[in-house]
């Protein structure tokens, strides 16, 4: 998306001058809380439209059938929403993509010259088990209906992800705990996955939690919620609660 004029190439900046805006609906935690916890547990400044009174408008209008984008940046189909400098982009696991080394939360190239497409690998993988399916389960059909239209098949859709699917990738990345490659592991991405199927299976994840064969996964997730920067921001007014978004607690799709 590159422009002929000069004035339109991206602009370097001071390292005063540089600050990110992160951009996303108001009310809920949803995709944009990897992206928060990222800035937060690099003590990183950053904007974010969830605590703007306008947030809602600004979000429609970056997603607005009439915003065509700009000479550097296609327009955006949904948020969360990165802009830093001249650059726009969106998807979560691609702003984590290009925060993880800007932030220091992935290894340097010098370090481990795949390293951040590993850490990205495991993010995706996230978002994909912990979280895109995990929202799935209470709109099964279609994400234009509202979950009473569909409760029939979301009760049978919850079945097959407590049993099949939740511990698959729980599995996984228990499996990823035990390898040398992964000594080190942040692990913020995968605790607020694991935070928010909690929030919606308590229950089934209560009953995960003690069978003990993911230890290492639920023992990672309370060791993130202890680091200094990540418990400051849990326990601030900043953190927003889980509501209709992504996690959704619906008693009748957990278990008894």
């Amino acid at each position: 998306m590159a422009s002929s004029e000069p004035s339109s190439k991206r602009q370097k900046t001071s390292k005063e001058e540089i600050l990110y805006e992160l951009i996303y609906w108001p009310s809920l935690p949803g995709r944009a809380e990897h992206i928060r916890l990222a800035f937060e547990e690099s003590n990183t400044p950053y904007t974010d439209t969830a605590q703007d009174p306008k947030g809602l408008d600004i979000v429609l209008s970056e997603i607005s059938q009439t915003n065509q984008g700009d000479a550097l940046n296609p327009p955006i189909c949904a948020p969360p929403i990165l802009k830093h400098r001249s650059l726009i982009i969106n998807q979560t696991p691609n702003i984590l993509l290009y925060l993880g080394p800007k932030l220091g939360l992935v290894p340097t190239a010098e370090e481990d010259e795949g390293g951040v497409y590993h850490v990205n690998q495991l993010a995706l993988t996230a978002l994909d088990g912990l979280s895109n399916e995990a929202h799935d389960v209470h709109h099964p059909v279609a994400t234009g209906l509202y979950y009473e239209d569909q409760k029939v098949e979301a009760k049978r859709k919850a079945g097959d992800y407590l049993e099949n699917r939740l511990p698959k990738f729980l599995g996984y990345f228990e499996r990823v705990l035990g390898g040398e490659a992964s000594k080190g592991l942040n692990g913020f991405m995968v605790d607020e996955c694991v935070d928010g199927v909690k929030h919606a299976f308590p229950n089934a994840m209560k009953r995960i939690g003690e069978e003990g064969k993911f230890a290492k996964v639920f023992a990672l997730y309370e060791r993130v919620k202890e680091r200094p920067n990540i418990k400051k921001y849990l326990a601030s007014e900043r953190r927003q609660a889980y509501g209709m978004g992504i996690y959704r607690h619906y008693p009748e799709l957990d278990e008894e």
